[in-house]
């Protein structure tokens, strides 16, 4: 499987970090790949580094104006023209979406993702990686969209919230698991 990963390309916090080395080095002991905006600084670096040690590929997705960041050792890295044609190969490329702890940009990559979804242009599981309760506040906003009647659809149909990166995991496997046994 391969899964796409948003996060952030700045340094931060040692429990962001760990988390995202632990989450990557699940995905590949695994066998998934991991899809990521392909730089090689900050979380994305980490993860990169922490899927590669662990044995598995990488696929790096960037953009024209970043390709000077771009991890030269990446199993595969692309180079697109500009944001919007990255976002869609980010989600085209992804059999699932985790989304780290980030920031403008990363939330920038998934309201796209989750609009998209809305309208049915994909299915795809998307899992916030929930750690040290980074997104509880948008948690807490899109509960509220829910309950106020702001979505179409229940808000388990767009996501989930996982608070470890095993907890993430195993939220993609279910999702498939759920899928494959509605279309029998």
């Amino acid at each position: 499987m391969n899964i796409t990963v948003f996060c952030s390309a700045n340094d931060v916090g040692e429990s962001y970090t760990n988390a995202a080395r632990e989450f990557a080095t699940l995905v590949a002991k695994q066998g998934n790949t991991l899809v990521w905006g392909g730089s090689n600084k900050g979380t994305m670096k980490v993860i990169a580094d922490a899927a590669q040690a662990a044995g598995g590929k990488i696929v790096g997705i960037s953009v024209e104006k970043l390709k000077a960041a771009a991890r030269p050792t990446a199993d595969e890295m692309v180079i697109t023209k500009d944001w919007p044609e990255r976002r869609a190969m980010l989600l085209e490329r992804g059999d699932a979406v985790v989304v780290l702890p980030g920031g403008i940009g990363t939330l920038d990559e998934i309201t796209e993702v989750l609009e998209k979804k809305k309208h049915s242009l994909h299915s795809k599981s998307v899992v916030f990686l929930n750690t040290d309760g980074f997104y509880d506040g948008f948690k807490l906003q899109m509960e509220r969209m829910d309950k106020e009647g702001f979505l179409p659809k229940a808000l388990a149909g767009y996501m989930g919230f996982a608070d470890t990166p095993g907890d993430a995991m195993r939220y993609i496997e279910s999702y498939g698991r759920e899928r494959a046994h509605s279309t029998t």
